[in-house]
């Protein structure tokens, strides 16, 4: 059964406008404050590691004395890296799971907080020179899965099944996918796979970056990542819900649309007290990604900004206006 993500159904109550690739100029300035220094770590998503290190780079700009470490292993690092006191920010291309929250709970009697930082689409990739069209979901995922719980009849195993011809007939398929510690590897099997289940053959990358690449260098090959790790190798393929849909490219216009089906909230996590709040250290940071100079930057990186009212949302949830 095919599902719409919470990212679509809150979308489809944003403004297009303040969805497209420029930010929305209603978004605050970041004004830097006197006195902050001291260390921050960051471990979580290999996805957001780029757009993590970017912003890094922006505070210490206006604060040469903090020291900021970043480690992007995948996703499911960051919720332990949280609950155990290792990191200030756990980022992640996924919520957090009701166990990995129950842990936190467990541990400091509160739930942590979520902040939406930017918006992904994730992309299915082919090598540049591949010339197929678009996919339905139920094609992606007779392709991916070895279950098809999307409704795909049969296992797409050639190229030529899915209307290629000529040399391109009898290709088989290469897959390149993240491994299961990614927050995009369960999103695209929640999302693409039906919360089916991959198929042995599939070749695991442990960054985004190397299933860019691995696609890139092989004709056949077929893989997924965000958009923010395209590269002229590889083409993304505009992708349909279902047969007889219109194949919707993975821009910022159709996420904000609705009708691309693989888009997503970039997260990060972050242990903020009820009452106490967060160190100054840690709101400075987050007002500086919740900032128009901080979506200036996902603009940056190749994702999609948050629109002001958004940004509105998560500085009152935050406590920092």
């Amino acid at each position: 059964m095919l599902k719409k993500t919470a990212l679509a159904l809150a979308l489809a109550f944003a403004p297009v406008h303040a969805m497209a690739q420029q930010v929305d100029p209603d978004l605050p300035d970041y004004q830097p404050v006197a006195g902050v220094s001291g260390n921050l770590t960051s471990i979580g998503s290999d996805t957001l590691n780029n757009l993590m290190t970017l912003w890094a780079e922006a505070f210490q700009g206006f604060y040469p004395n903090v020291n900021i470490q970043i480690q992007g292993a995948g996703s499911s690092t960051a919720p332990p890296a949280i609950t155990e006191g290792t990191a200030n920010f756990g980022p992640m291309s996924r919520a957090m799971r009701d166990g990995e929250i129950q842990a936190f709970e467990e541990r400091h009697g509160y739930p942590p907080s979520v902040v939406r930082t930017a918006i992904d689409t994730i992309a299915v990739y082919v090598h540049r020179d591949n010339p197929i069209e678009g996919l339905t979901i139920p094609q992606v995922d007779a392709i991916f899965s070895s279950t098809r719980r999307c409704g795909g009849a049969s296992d797409i195993t050639r190229w030529g099944q899915l209307g290629l011809t000529g040399a391109w007939a009898n290709r088989d398929f290469t897959i390149y996918s993240r491994n299961a510690v990614s927050g995009t590897y369960g999103f695209f099997r929640e999302h693409a796979l039906c919360d089916g289940d991959y198929k042995a053959s599939i070749n695991e990358q442990p960054g985004s970056a190397s299933v860019v690449q691995g696609v890139a260098e092989s004709i056949n090959g077929i893989g997924y990542s965000g958009i923010g790790y395209i590269t002229s190798g590889v083409r993304a393929v505009p992708l349909a819900r279902e047969q007889g849909e219109p194949f919707a490219p993975a821009d910022a216009e159709h996420a904000a649309d609705g009708s691309y089906p693989l888009a997503r909230f970039l997260y990060v996590y972050v242990n903020r007290h009820p009452t106490r709040g967060l160190s100054p250290l840690e709101a400075e940071f987050l007002r500086l990604v919740l900032s128009r100079q901080g979506q200036e930057i996902v603009v940056r990186d190749g994702y999609i900004p948050l629109p002001a009212s958004a940004v509105a949302q998560m500085r009152r949830e935050l406590g920092l206006d």
